[in-house]
């Protein structure tokens, strides 16, 4: 049966202020194959091996059948997952998982759906569109969910820094993430983060990375969070001691996202890698572009 391959992006989201709106696609993937199948079937290679299900309840699986369901299609897929993307590390692993099922079930129904549908569906599965976005049209994106309906723009940013991510050993489920966060926030963090969100928006757009260390302050998420990363501080200062624009946690968490120049960031990877090491936390660091094309099929599928 013909296959085709489908290659996701990671993802980081908030970056910072821009709680459950803002966005960027990394270039770190996974990949799936998808094909039609007379059975529900999927595989997991990599990340998540051995703890995934490989049956219908996968998150993959159960984005493509969302296809198939919202089109009417009595299908069933033959799917198979290489990750790359760490899993609940707050790098966008289920949004890539999600928008990876859709637009491969999408692409082999005949592409029913178009991408401002399969947006709008994948933050429905998701919950916010924030990771989803980026990880299915790249770049840096601001959006929102009204009425079900996903609106987004993609930033024009121009010539990005590197995009350090260290990444510790041990997992923050998103969920878990989300319970730490107040029902209510004081009326000036609400305007300080109005007001970095703005900024930050303003500061990528024009390539004015002298400001990202102001603009990607935080009130409203990080605070709540940073207890449950051990060194937390203590690694955005090393990061930024060796030469990082701005350093703040990557989604929910637990890895913490870097703007850097390019010829400081491994510096700056290092730095993080040590300040977690002080604190007993083993950590890995990944130095990477900012993808510009988000989630792309081609047309036969890798054989491995």
């Amino acid at each position: 049966m013909p296959t085709i391959r489908v290659i996701v992006p990671a993802t980081s989201a908030n970056l910072g202020p821009g709680f459950d709106t803002l966005g960027l696609a990394l270039g770190i993937y996974n990949e799936l194959e998808v094909g039609l199948s007379d059975r529900p079937h999927l595989t997991v290679h990599g990340e998540g091996k051995g703890l995934l299900p490989e049956d219908e309840g996968n998150l993959v699986y159960r984005a493509a059948r969302a296809v198939a369901d919202a089109v009417g299609a009595g299908v069933a897929f033959h799917l198979r997952c290489w990750n790359r993307i760490p899993l609940s590390r707050g790098l966008g692993s289920s949004a890539a998982a999600i928008v990876g099922g859709l637009v491969g079930a999408n692409e082999m129904l005949g592409r029913p759906l178009d991408r401002a549908q399969l947006a709008s569906l994948a933050a429905r599965l998701e919950g916010h569109p924030d990771n989803v976005v980026p990880a299915l049209v790249g770049g840096i994106t601001a959006a929102v969910v009204e009425d079900g309906t996903a609106h987004w723009v993609r930033l024009p940013a121009q010539d990005l820094p590197a995009a350090v991510v260290a990444i510790p050993d041990f997992e923050i489920p998103t969920a878990l993430a989300r319970k730490r966060l107040p029902d209510r926030v004081p009326r000036e963090d609400a305007v300080f983060n109005v007001g970095r969100t703005a900024l930050l928006v303003g500061a990528l757009a024009a390539g004015r990375w002298d400001l990202l260390e102001v603009a990607m302050e935080d009130r409203l998420h990080q605070p709540y969070r940073k207890p449950l990363v051990p060194g937390f501080e203590d690694v955005r200062a090393a990061a930024r001691e060796a030469g990082a624009l701005g350093v703040v946690l990557s989604g929910a968490g637990p890895s913490l996202l870097a703007f850097a120049p390019w010829p400081r960031a491994c510096q700056v990877g290092e730095a993080m890698q040590a300040a977690f090491a002080a604190h007993g936390v083993r950590a890995r660091t990944l130095v990477a572009p900012v993808d510009t094309e988000g989630t792309r099929v081609q047309a036969h599928a890798l054989r491995r």
